[in-house]
C-alpha cells in the first residue's frame, strides 16, 4: 500500500490557489483562462510542481505541465485552474492540486515506476472561449480555421485574451501529442451533483461523460410600436423565443433517455426598450446526454422545432452552433485501477455516468480516459458556496494515488 498523501499540504495549497480571482465575501472565485488572476495562479503553479520534484513546461495551447520521471508513455493526471464566473474553490483546482500532491508523495517517498507520470493543467477548460481548449488542442480537435472567428459571450476574442496572455493563438494547433507517448489518463474531480453524498458512497468510478451541444437559437421578427400596433399583428420574437425554451425543454423530457437535460443560459433581446415590441431575440441554448444516437435526435428534434416556431409566429430564425463534443465511455483498465484502489482502501464505490463535460473525454480521443468522483456538498458547484469534507478530499487523493501507482507501475 502507498503512504498516504498529506491533507494538510493539499488543504494550504487549495486555499492558496483560492485566492487567485476571489471576489468580495459571498462572490466567489472568477478566475477565466488567460485572465491576469488565471496566468498568476499559472505562475504559482508552476513554482508548486518545482517544489515537488516536477520538471515543467508549457505548450503552445497554454497547457501547463510537471513530468517526474522519464521514458515511455506516460500516465497522465489532472483537470483545469480556469473557473466559471463567481465559482467555488475546487472545480477542476481538485485534480490539479490532488495529482500534484500524489506526485509529491511518490517523489518523496522515493519511489520507483515503470513509466513517467505527468500532471496536466489544462487551458479553458470551463469555455469562457471554447469549451475543453487545451485539451482539444493536446488530442488534435482543435480546427485552426475557427482561432480568428472564437469569442467569449460578452465579446472578448479568443486570440486577443491569449495574446495579452502572451501566448500566439495560431499557434495552439501545435500542442498536439503523440498519442504514441501515452498510457492512460486519470482525472479527479467533485461529482457536482448529489447523488454519492446521498447514497453515502466516497468514490464515484466514472463510466461515461456526456455530449454536449451549444448553440444560439436566434429569432428574428419586426420591431412595432409597443402602444399602438394591434398585438395580432405583432411579429415579436421574444414570444417564439419564449415558446421555443419552453417547448425545447418538454421535447428533451419527454423524448430524452430519462439522464437528459437542457439549459437555457443567457437570453438577448434587442432594441430592448419597454415601448418597442422585440425585433431580435437571442436564446443560449444547451442540451448534455450519454447516448450519441438520443443526443443527435433531440438536436434534430429541437431544430425542427424552431422552424416549427418561425413559422407560426411569421419570424425568421438561425440556429448557430458554438461548439460540440461527443459522449465517451471510459477505458475499462482505467475504471479497474479506481476500484482497486478503492477497495484497497476499504471505501465503498459505484460506477455512475459524468452529467458535466471534462477534459478527459478530449483525452479519450488519444489514450484509455476515466475519472474518479469525490461527494460535493449539498451537489453543490459552479456557485461560490461550492465545497467537499476534508476528509472526502483526502479519501479521494488517496484513491488517486493508489491508481496512478497501478497504472505507472
Amino acid at each position: 500500500m502507498p503512504p498516504p498523501i498529506s491533507l494538510p499540504r493539499l488543504q494550504s495549497h487549495l486555499e492558496a490557489l483560492s485566492a487567485f480571482g476571489r471576489g468580495a465575501p459571498g462572490q466567489g472565485i472568477t478566475r477565466s483562462c488567460w485572465s491576469p488572476a488565471h496566468e498568476e495562479a499559472r505562475s504559482w503553479l508552476i513554482a508548486r510542481m518545482k517544489d515537488a520534484g516536477l520538471t515543467t513546461w508549457i505548450d503552445e495551447a497554454g497547457n501547463t505541465f510537471g513530468r517526474r520521471g522519464e521514458g515511455g508513455p506516460t500516465v497522465m493526471t489532472g483537470s483545469h485552474i480556469d473557473t466559471v464566473p463567481q465559482g467555488g474553490p475546487l472545480d477542476g483546482a481538485l485534480g490539479v492540486l490532488a495529482a500534484l500532491e500524489c506526485l509529491q508523495t511518490i517523489h518523496e517517498a522515493g519511489i520507483r515506476t515503470r513509466r513517467p507520470l505527468t500532471l496536466a493543467a489544462w487551458s479553458d477548460e470551463e469555455g469562457r472561449y471554447l469549451g475543453l481548449f487545451g485539451s482539444r488542442a493536446f488530442a488534435g480537435r482543435l480546427d485552426p480555421r475557427k482561432i480568428p472567428l472564437v469569442q467569449s459571450a460578452d465579446g472578448d476574442r479568443l486570440v486577443d485574451a491569449m495574446t495579452r496572455a502572451g501566448f500566439d493563438p495560431m499557434e495552439a494547433p501545435k500542442a498536439r501529442c503523440d498519442p504514441r507517448r501515452l498510457h492512460a489518463y486519470l482525472e479527479l474531480h467533485i461529482e457536482q451533483g448529489p447523488h454519492l453524498e446521498a447514497q453515502r458512497i466516497p468514490i464515484g468510478v466514472v463510466e461515461g461523460i456526456v455530449g454536449i451541444r451549444r448553440s444560439w437559437v436566434a429569432f428574428t421578427g419586426q420591431p412595432d410600436h409597443a402602444g399602438t400596433t394591434p398585438m395580432e399583428r405583432r411579429r415579436d420574437a421574444f414570444l417564439g423565443a419564449a415558446e421555443y425554451a419552453l417547448g425545447a425543454r418538454e421535447l428533451v423530457v419527454t423524448r430524452g433517455s430519462g439522464k437528459s437535460v437542457t439549459n437555457f443560459g443567457r437570453v438577448e433581446l434587442a432594441p430592448g426598450v419597454a415601448n418597442i415590441v422585440p425585433a431580435r431575440a437571442r436564446l443560449l441554448h444547451e442540451m448534455r446526454e450519454l447516448d450519441p444516437t438520443v443526443l443527435a435526435r433531440l438536436e434534430r428534434g429541437c431544430a425542427a422545432f424552431a422552424r416549427q416556431v418561425a413559422r407560426r409566429r411569421g419570424l425568421r430564425v438561425k440556429i448557430e452552433p458554438l461548439s460540440r463534443s461527443e459522449p465517451v465511455r471510459c477505458a475499462p483498465r482505467v475504471m479497474e485501477a479506481v476500484e482497486q484502489a478503492a477497495a484497497e482502501l476499504r471505501l465503498k464505490y459505484r460506477r455512475m455516468p459524468s452529467g458535466a463535460g471534462h477534459d478527459a473525454q478530449m483525452l479519450a480521443a488519444v489514450t484509455d480516459s476515466g475519472m474518479l468522483f469525490i461527494p460535493s456538498r449539498g451537489g453543490r458547484s459552479h456557485r461560490p458556496d461550492e465545497r467537499s469534507d476534508w476528509r472526502a478530499i483526502e479519501r479521494g487523493t488517496n484513491v488517486l494515488l493508489g491508481a496512478l501507482l497501478r497504472l505507472a507501475g
